[in-house]
């Protein structure tokens, strides 16, 4: 209970939110000015249910069914490469009917299962580095090259720190972490180099005279739409940066349409929920009974809490920004699902969790 405390407070905050940003946005594509927030209430639903279900799965079936899930993925990520369709320079969706789906959000979740699995499965063996690496660059290499033909680096960031977590959590020594981090960090500043918009946006972050019409457009704007909440806010549905000022403010800059009408305290109020979500997810991982169930925990809250931090820290300008949504708050179909379903599995690892030894009167 105490994790889906934060979680559906977040929810809440979030259609409010989406409610608010998404108006203009729906308006202007000739739609009712509630057609998004309605779609993302629809989600929320599916996610819900999702969530039930998941939490009714005892999560020992994920170390069986983890090669599955794994290919299933993989296949996902492939197709939209076939069939994909292209958002934002991205081709990450596949059209089914009157939906998308976002397969690399399904993917966050098999290669940590993944991970935790085989790392759980080899605990004996894991001082030899091949133990490590052979199913860490084997599963995070083949999605990641996959993910990152749509392409997105953002979603692939979230994917390796994911797996490190599962990692570095796991009985591998610390000079096989290490060799292993040193290699990813390697790949990502050739991923971003190799692309001249992903350097651009990186150079810019460094830059200390920003080119707020070019290429820190979004950035400025999501500073003044902060800069103007105040303390308090301008009032909820008064932003005015959704009025085109601000780009994706329904999705990848919420944060800032929040702290815009809600100002700081709803600002914080947010950072704080999400701080209290990795505390308890933190709490479930320490508890779990058997090492795949610890090592998945801190798996999946990792991905969500990072996603937050990657997410907040581009909005408020203290990382570059990557384009990542912002977990349970974001428009967005696949990520509000998965998300959800996610919750329920760490519900489960919880309820299967040792409880901690009672306190001596």
């Amino acid at each position: 209970m105490a994790l889906a405390a934060p979680v559906a407070v977040l929810v809440v905050i979030g259609l409010g939110a989406v409610m608010s940003s998404s108006s203009v946005v729906a308006i202007r594509g000739g739609l009712d000015q509630y057609a998004i927030f309605e779609r993302q209430l629809l989600f929320v639903a599916i996610g819900i249910a999702a969530m039930i279900v998941t939490t009714k799965i005892p999560y020992q079936a994920y170390a069986r069914w983890a090669p599955l899930i794994l290919m299933v993925a993989i296949g996902g990520l492939a197709a939209t490469q076939l069939v994909g369709t292209v958002r934002g320079g991205s081709r990450s969706w596949i059209g089914i009917g009157a939906f998308t789906v976002q397969p690399s959000e399904f993917a966050k979740f098999a290669v940590v299962t993944y991970l935790a699995a085989v790392l759980a499965r080899k605990e004996g063996y894991l001082g030899q580095f091949s133990h490590v690496a052979l199913p860490a660059i084997g599963s995070l290499g083949v999605v990641s090259a996959l993910v990152m033909l749509q392409p997105d680096l953002g979603t692939t960031i979230l994917i390796v720190v994911a797996a490190f977590a599962v990692i570095v959590a796991s009985e591998a020594p610390v000079r096989h972490v290490a060799a292993l981090g040193l290699a990813s960090l390697g790949g990502a500043v050739f991923l971003a180099r190799a692309a001249p918009y992903r350097w651009q946006r990186l150079t810019a972050w460094f830059d200390s005279t920003p080119d707020i019409l070019g290429a820190d457009l979004q950035v400025h704007q999501a500073q003044v739409a902060l800069g103007s909440g105040g303390l308090f806010g301008v009032g909820l549905g008064a932003s005015r940066a959704r009025w085109s000022y601000l780009p994706n403010a329904h999705t990848d800059f919420i944060f800032a349409i929040i702290g815009e009408e809600t100002g700081l305290a709803g600002s914080l109020t947010v950072i704080l929920f999400f701080v209290f979500f990795t505390v308890v997810g933190a709490v479930v991982a320490m508890r779990a009974s058997d090492s795949f169930g610890r090592l998945l925990a801190i798996g999946l809250v990792t991905w969500l809490s990072f996603q937050a931090i990657v997410n907040i820290g581009g909005v408020v300008d203290a990382l570059p920004i990557t384009g990542v949504p912002l977990p349970f708050i974001s428009v967005g179909g696949s990520a509000m699902i998965v998300n959800l379903a996610v919750v329920g599995v760490l519900l489960n690892i919880a309820r299967s969790g040792v409880e901690p030894p009672a306190r001596r009167s």
